[in-house]
């Protein structure tokens, strides 16, 4: 009997909606009483054109935007947490150990080297210095980092090798929940294909993913459902 997998992300009735306060207090209505689960072992990809509301879902699961109604809830330990109403220093710590986040951009500290920056998820849990640089040394290979760069800080690479590193970073930990907002937007086909090995890796080890791909064909090589918010809206933006 194959066991039960265990839904790590469950998004109920969510409305999400943007007051635009230097146009006179217009609100934009983005996301509408909009539900979604994720178990271990899925791969949910966003679909829907371009401004309604994928990114601002992730950003909603995340917690970093807060939703006018509906709750975001994911497993933490043994428990559903409901991010809407846990406190600041909660959703830290499911930041820290349970949901990694990988955005367009890569945001890091000035001067801190390639390496020690993936490294960190790892040493902020405790986790042993030689295991921590195998671990990012083995990502920064396997994205094609060169080397040479890896005392170097990121703020100098192109786009691409900034959003590998951003990569590298975000699965130095096994987290149990991953949400992905175009990680292959500026990679060659090479690297694409790295990114879309390590997707299915942290999915086949029981990761429970949410992701955007406007590139067809990565996302026909990682998903396991689709998610379209065009059939779940009521209104979009």
């Amino acid at each position: 009997m194959t066991p039960r997998k265990k839904t790590m992300v469950t998004v109920k009735d969510l409305t999400k909606t943007f007051t635009l306060h230097l146009r006179d207090g217009i609100e934009l209505p983005v996301l509408a009483d909009l539900s979604l689960t994720v178990h271990q072992g899925d791969c949910v990809v966003l679909a829907g054109p371009s401004g309604i509301g994928k990114s601002s879902l992730l950003r909603c699961i995340y917690a970093n935007y807060v939703p006018q109604s509906g709750s975001v809830k994911i497993r933490h330990g043994e428990k559903l947490i409901n991010l809407t109403k846990a406190s600041p220093a909660t959703v830290l710590a499911i930041r820290r150990t349970t949901m990694g986040y990988v955005s367009q951009f890569l945001r890091v500290v000035p001067r801190v080297p390639t390496l020690d920056l993936v490294m960190q998820p790892l040493l902020a849990l405790g986790g042993d210095v030689k295991a921590a640089r195998e671990r990012a040394s083995d990502l920064l290979s396997r994205l094609q980092i060169p080397e040479r760069l890896w005392t170097v800080p990121p703020a100098t690479f192109s786009g691409g090798e900034q959003q590998r590193v951003n990569i590298a970073r975000s699965f130095a930990f096994n987290y149990p929940v991953l949400l992905l907002d175009e990680p292959t937007a500026a990679l060659d086909a090479k690297n694409r294909k790295t990114v879309v090995t390590m997707i299915n890796e942290a999915r086949e080890a029981g990761a429970a993913i949410v992701g955007i791909f406007h590139d067809e064909e990565v996302r026909e090589a990682v998903s396991t459902s689709e998610f379209d918010l065009t059939n779940h809206l009521s209104q979009a933006a």
